[in-house]
């Protein structure tokens, strides 16, 4: 599993109930601050076409678990400490939270859409979810941007000391001190240069190091809103608003029901519904009360209504729209699969290439790398080949 989702969110805005309805463990839950204190990590799934069918066989999973014609493969979820306004001051569980998030690849911003939960987390009505949002990206970026200044800081007493040296670039600096967010020193100037300042920091103001930290935030933290709760009247009049307002243009919100899958999924266990999670229907197979069979139709309208609960897609569209990975097949082109067919799938970078991938398999099989072969064309496809979503390659090493 080599990405990290992180959900975070004011506290009591169902984070907990969406991280049990996706890894199906069972975290406290409750309608009251801070239930999660220390992170809880989980292991949820991306959903991807298994590429076996294409080659004529059956997959045998060594991780995850595929389902008609979908393969499930892991990645790490984890439920952060809830935030509250002045965390990135140490307010509340601040210190703890931001340090947990610095783990996160991208984050899922859990928000209650109904308006039933205040700033703080305690209950109300009507409240607008637009400022949880706004809260959580203001609180970020104030944490990055106190990092930033330690940085440029440190930029101006490393030039102007005793032994000052050309070596010494603002970006290599603000690369280390950033570098917890997996950053670098190119991806810095890029940054700097894109918001048309100078590679010094003394000519700028206020507003340009707020809008660097911004920038480099948005960057290394890319985020997606769980639009929690739509299964209410309020929520989805929220939604729609919110959805059409063009201040929120730059985020993917998704319209999500945690209690809903959640129910479905452990009702299938129950052998009481056909339903595979991320799937827009399900069908009632098993014996159920009339109170029963309610309650999954009225789950029925919401999940026909949005084509499916939401809490697959926010994961999916985390990973794949806002990371732009790429799911890879391990495969062998002669069609020996000895050691069972199509046992494995990595999710890579988007800009992974056939060595990458070997090195994602193994530094020996990296090192050794020769090229790799194309299994549906069986041409091969050198080191610095970019892969496709979905591809199945094999590597061929001198090993």
């Amino acid at each position: 599993m080599s990405y990290k989702v992180g959900l975070v969110g004011k506290p009591s805005v169902g984070k907990s109930s969406f991280f049990n309805a996706a890894t199906m463990n069972d975290v406290p839950e409750g309608a009251y601050p801070f239930t999660t204190i220390d992170p809880s990590i989980g292991e949820a799934y991306v959903g991807i076409d298994c590429a076996a069918p294409e080659f004529d066989e059956t997959c045998e999973p060594n991780h995850g678990f595929c389902e008609d014609g979908t393969r499930f493969v892991p990645v790490k979820l984890v439920d952060v400490a809830g935030l509250i306004p002045g965390a990135h001051e140490g307010n509340g569980l601040g210190n703890q939270f931001l340090s947990d998030l610095n783990e996160a690849d991208v984050l899922v911003h859990v928000v209650d859409f109904s308006g039933e939960t205040d700033i703080e987390g305690e209950p109300t009505e009507g409240h607008d979810p637009r400022d949880d949002i706004d809260f959580l990206e203001a609180e970020l970026d104030q944490w990055y941007l106190g990092i930033l200044e330690k940085g440029i800081e440190k930029f101006q007493s490393m030039y102007q000391g005793p032994n000052p040296g050309d070596e010494i670039t603002l970006e290599s600096v603000l690369a280390e001190q950033l570098s917890a967010f997996k950053t670098n020193k190119d991806e810095i100037k890029q940054v700097v240069l894109s918001l048309g300042l100078e590679l010094d920091p003394e000519p700028w103001d206020d507003d340009d190091r707020f809008a660097l930290a911004q920038e480099i935030r948005k960057r290394t933290k890319p985020m997606v809103v769980a639009a929690n709760k739509m299964d209410t009247a309020a929520a989805q009049e929220n939604y729609d608003e919110i959805t059409s307002d063009p201040e929120y243009d730059h985020l993917t919100v998704v319209p999500t029901s945690a209690h809903a899958e959640k129910a479905l999924k452990k009702a299938a266990e129950g052998g009481v519904v056909d339903y595979t999670q991320g799937d827009d229907g399900f069908d009632i197979v098993g014996d159920v009360s009339a109170e029963q069979e309610r309650g999954l139709e009225q789950i029925r309208e919401f999940v026909e209504a949005f084509d499916g609960t939401g809490v697959q897609r926010v994961i999916e569209a985390a990973l794949f729209d806002e990371l732009d990975a790429k799911a890879v097949f391990p495969g062998s082109a002669n069609g020996d699969w000895s050691k069972g067919p199509f046992r494995d799938c990595f999710v890579l970078p988007g800009y992974a290439t056939a060595e990458d991938f070997a090195y994602h398999l193994h530094s020996d099989i990296g090192d050794g790398f020769l090229h790799g072969i194309d299994c549906r064309t069986n041409r091969q496809v050198g080191a610095d080949t970019e892969l496709e979503h979905r591809d199945v390659v094999e590597i061929v090493t001198t090993g």
